[in-house]
């Protein structure tokens, strides 16, 4: 497995590479948030060293993680229950890594008004059968 650092470049490109994706900085020019549909899915501080990122995790998930990975703890300053603050050292996995903030972005999106989901394409979609008009009423 690829055990290689991410670096803030990396991650940067990672998160912005998702349909709808925008970085913005509400909280200081220090801290990125990425966002898509004008929610969270990811904050780093990208010139931090070492690099962590939070990601939002189904709570399940998020207990597993971190009792696997010693780099996943806790979202730093967030819902524990709902996040979980990545380090992004060079323990884990890089698949690893990319399905977090992946999983992340899809909690987001799953989440948001159907109209907003066909808009960003989103792949969720094609994995979830459309209700019939009997599933309506």
């Amino acid at each position: 497995m690829d055990h290689g650092s991410f670096t803030s470049h990396q991650l940067r490109a990672l998160c912005l590479d998702f349909n709808g994706a925008e970085e913005t900085f509400p909280f200081n020019p220090e801290t990125s948030v990425f966002k898509v549909g004008g929610k969270i899915f990811a904050i780093s501080a990208l010139d931090a060293a070492p690099l962590q990122v939070s990601l939002k995790c189904d709570p399940e998930l998020a207990v597993r993680l971190r009792a696997e990975h010693p780099a996943v703890t806790g979202g730093w300053h967030l819902n524990k229950r709902h996040w979980n603050t990545v380090l992004l050292d060079g323990s884990l996995p890089d698949r690893l890594v990319r399905e977090m903030v992946e999983d992340s972005y899809d909690l987001v999106v799953s989440a948001l008004p159907r109209k907003q989901q066909l808009l960003l394409d989103w792949p969720g979609l094609r994995a979830r059968p459309e209700s019939s008009p009997e599933d309506r009423s």
